[in-house]
């Protein structure tokens, strides 16, 4: 690190340089110029995730600035204020820096120990990375419905996960708004299914992982943004949740589990209220053809709130259930 020969070059003897592209070298410069894996790595994963994440925030935060997107808004009268978005910042850092850093530093040891490829290049090729990341996903979609619906049972929502639903109308600073133990139950879904991919083929690379990570961010401050544009991902993909489906989530509490898609909660009937508002919605629309858009907004704005509080009063017997079951105890 101080000009010094590097004494992690040994892991590159043999290596042809005139065969790697310009990533690849640069990724071999760094872990030689730390020349420490567990340092390299640690420092690296950290980084890109607070850039990925943040970096994915900023356009969301714009938009919410600016009148002309409230159009696209799946709550239009709820806009986060800079107070809202500030204080959530300091919760997502806080989170950061004490749950998700101490993760990452023990993720190199933890990799290589069961044959995951950090430092090595060259890279996977996009035929290898695309259908991992495409079955990391669909695990995680399973993961976290089921988890989600046992953070929205008794003591697990009132002391945890209702930390996330402090905004019935999400931003998208709010993906990662949650409690540290809510961190570490939900962000389980997003490492094990690499990690146990790893371990049964040792073929698998810390780039996919990285790949996967990136997307997965993505995909978790877009479904908390609170606006369906008409070029939105769930307009192309039909089973693609998106923003759509988990702002109904969070505004009603009580349907739409699953994080990417909308599989699970079609089996399993928890996407029923969700469906009869949408149906509730394109009646009225049919209904108030000749409406302009202010009225189309007022009408909808009036069936939200139906919903909203209906969701509201069975929040509110979760949580008052706990209280009576200690009393009883």
């Amino acid at each position: 690190m101080h000009g010094e020969p590097s004494t992690f070059a040994s892991a590159y003897a043999g290596t042809d340089m005139s065969a790697l592209n310009w990533a690849e070298q640069q990724w071999m410069a760094w872990y030689m110029w730390i020349d420490n894996p567990v340092l390299a790595t640690g420092i690296m994963s950290f980084l890109m995730h607070e850039i990925v994440y943040f970096g994915r925030c900023i356009p969301w935060i714009i938009v919410d600035a600016m009148p002309y997107f409230r159009k696209w808004k799946l709550q239009p009268t709820k806009i986060p204020t800079f107070e809202d978005q500030w204080a959530c910042t300091k919760m997502v850092l806080f989170s950061h820096f004490t749950v998700e850093l101490p993760q990452i530093w023990l993720f190199h040891p933890l990799a290589e120990s069961i044959g995951m490829k950090t430092h090595d290049v060259p890279f996977p090729t996009l035929y290898e990375i695309i259908p991992q990341v495409l079955l990391f996903f669909f695990l995680e979609d399973i993961w976290h419905w089921c988890a989600h619906m046992a953070l929205h049972q008794g003591a697990l929502y009132k002391y945890i996960h209702k930390v996330h639903h402090t905004y019935p109308a999400p931003f998208g600073l709010a993906a990662e708004y949650a409690h540290p133990a809510e961190v570490l139950i939900l962000g389980a879904g997003t490492l094990l299914g690499p990690l146990g991919y790893c371990y049964y083929t040792r073929d698998f690379h810390i780039i996919t992982m990285y790949t996967w990570i990136t997307l997965r961010l993505f995909q978790a401050v877009d479904a908390h943004s609170g606006y369906d544009f008409p070029w939105s991902l769930q307009h192309i993909i039909p089973f693609w949740a998106g923003a759509e489906h988990h702002d109904f989530h969070h505004m009603t509490f009580n349907n739409n589990f699953a994080t990417s898609f909308r599989w699970c909660d079609r089996i399993m009937g928890t996407d029923k209220n969700y469906l009869r508002y949408v149906e509730r919605v394109k009646r009225m629309r049919a209904s108030n053809v000749r409406a302009t858009h202010q009225e189309l907004m007022a009408m909808e704005g009036k069936l939200m709130s139906q919903f909203e509080a209906a969701g509201a009063e069975e929040e509110a017997r979760v949580c008052a259930k706990v209280g009576a079951t200690k009393k009883i105890d």
